[in-house]
């Protein structure tokens, strides 16, 4: 009687869960420029006639003066309201949005701050969004309506003027455009510093998984 020997081959590994498909990752990435360059020709653009009592260093500015600063902020300006109008579009059609973004609930917004505040704020799951993430994602979203809308009313104060008015006119507008500006810029450094201390969310943002 001849037994065979029989080999027993390891396990496939399951393959981990897609947490965000080809077109967020593009877009993201694609906002991502737009929205640098956009900020560094913007202080430059400020710079020019700034609304405080500072000025930004020409070194973290893009354009070295107005006119060069301007070509590059209308440049990515055109990129952004595209970019976004894709993204926008797509994380509606899908349904990606409700599922991410939605319900805000307060009394969970203050729950996950305290958590955060005491290092208790788990991460194990990227593909559900904490009460934390979802409030500065949609945040995000209308600053960046808000800072495309305010840029077109001092863009075009004439043409757009009804725009411009619902501003409260032109130098209301400039207050409201840095203001959504501060706003971005403060999101980018609470995510930048977020994926730091959570690497595997950047890892998740390039290859999906």
């Amino acid at each position: 009687m001849t037994i065979e020997a029989t080999e027993t081959l390891p396990a496939t590994p399951p393959a981990r869960p897609l947490i965000h498909p080809a077109w967020v990752r593009l877009t993201h990435w694609i906002n991502a420029v737009a929205i640098v360059v956009m900020i560094l020709s913007g202080w430059q653009i400020y710079n020019a006639s700034p609304l405080f009592p500072f000025r930004f260093p020409n070194g973290i500015t893009i354009g070295v003066w107005l006119a060069g600063a301007l070509l590059w902020h209308f440049a990515a300006m055109w990129l952004l309201v595209i970019n976004g109008i894709v993204y926008v579009a797509l994380g509606f059609a899908s349904g990606r949005f409700k599922r991410k973004l939605w319900p805000i609930r307060p009394s969970e917004v203050i729950d996950d701050i305290r958590a955060a505040l005491s290092g208790r704020l788990a991460h194990e799951d990227l593909s559900v969004y904490n009460a934390v993430q979802k409030l500065l994602y949609a945040g995000v979203l209308i600053a960046g309506l808000i800072i495309v809308l305010s840029g077109l009313a001092i863009w075009k104060p004439v043409q757009l003027q009804e725009l411009t008015a619902l501003f409260g006119g032109y130098d209301a507008a400039r207050y409201v455009h840095f203001l959504a500006m501060a706003a971005i810029g403060g999101f980018i450094l609470v995510h930048v510093a977020m994926a730091l201390l959570v690497p595997k969310s950047l890892r998740a943002m390039i290859t999906g998984r």
